[in-house]
């Protein structure tokens, strides 16, 4: 992979602005907007379900996040996924914690098989329980998967046609054919709440402007590592942290991301 590749695409994030709708939780809902903002796309929260279909077919990509799941949102999320679909837009799903309880893990699976979702991104225990590997999940927080992540997020990507992006301290992104391991990011990113919900959100910017779905996914987590990294030299605690990590992926810039990624082919 040719570092060009994501800075070019960053740049054209940044030239197109992409519309990013969102049915996401209400914890982060605020967070996800303005990381969205940040790197470069335009946020819409709608889950309204008399409106979700008509927002979803003038957006650029579709983030769907379980993560305050209610049975409301899950027709919402039906209703513009199927529309995302028919326009061929990206769908993001981020199953925040799968696993913890028999509804979200139903939920998440009942999406997935209804919706042809493009980027399946979440921690390696929600990845593994919808792989169906040995995993634990308490609350949303992964709490440990047994075997090799990679070879997990491969066999499942490929077997369920789609990316899986799993965010780690080192992130695996793959459609089973191709992988990419980023190495970005600090412990501080796991300090506030919302991390995991706002790279997703980032990973749909990133993606409404790119084919490659890998590519932008590792990309995405590239950015949003990097601005991590950054605040975290920067930040005296977590509040600090989390204000400073938006005005470090405001402020980075293409060629900072092509020369700050750390992205490894294997």
């Amino acid at each position: 992979m040719k570092k060009q590749q994501i800075a070019d695409l960053f740049s054209l994030v940044r030239e197109k602005r992409p519309l990013v709708h969102h049915i996401t939780n209400y914890v982060t809902v605020n967070d996800c907007a303005n990381i969205t903002l940040c790197a470069g796309g335009a946020p819409v929260m709608a889950d309204a379900a008399d409106e979700v279909a008509e927002m979803a077919a003038i957006a650029s990509v579709l983030v769907l996040n379980i993560g305050t799941l209610n049975p409301v949102q899950i027709e919402s999320m039906e209703l513009a996924g199927s529309m995302a679909n028919e326009r061929k837009i990206p769908v993001i799903l981020d199953p925040v914690g799968v696993g913890a309880t028999q509804y979200r893990t139903k939920t998440a699976r009942r999406l997935l098989d209804t919706l042809d979702i493009t980027v399946l991104k979440g921690n390696a225990g929600e990845i593994g329980v919808l792989a169906g590997a040995e995993a634990k999940v308490r609350g949303v927080d992964s709490h440990g998967l047994s075997g090799d992540p990679v070879a997990i997020a491969q066999e499942y990507a490929e077997a369920a046609g789609l990316t899986v992006a799993i965010s780690g301290v080192t992130d695996i992104v793959t459609d089973g054919k191709h992988t990419l391991l980023v190495k970005n990011g600090h412990p501080m990113m796991g300090s506030i709440s919302g991390t995991g919900c706002m790279a997703a959100s980032v990973t749909g910017v990133f993606s409404a402007e790119s084919k490659d779905r890998v590519l932008a996914s590792a990309a995405a987590f590239a950015a949003f590592g990097i601005a991590g990294e950054r605040a975290a030299a920067a930040a005296r605690g977590p509040g600090s942290f989390r204000t400073m990590l938006f005005d470090e992926l405001a402020a980075l810039t293409p060629d900072d991301l092509a020369r700050a990624a750390r992205i490894k082919a294997v």
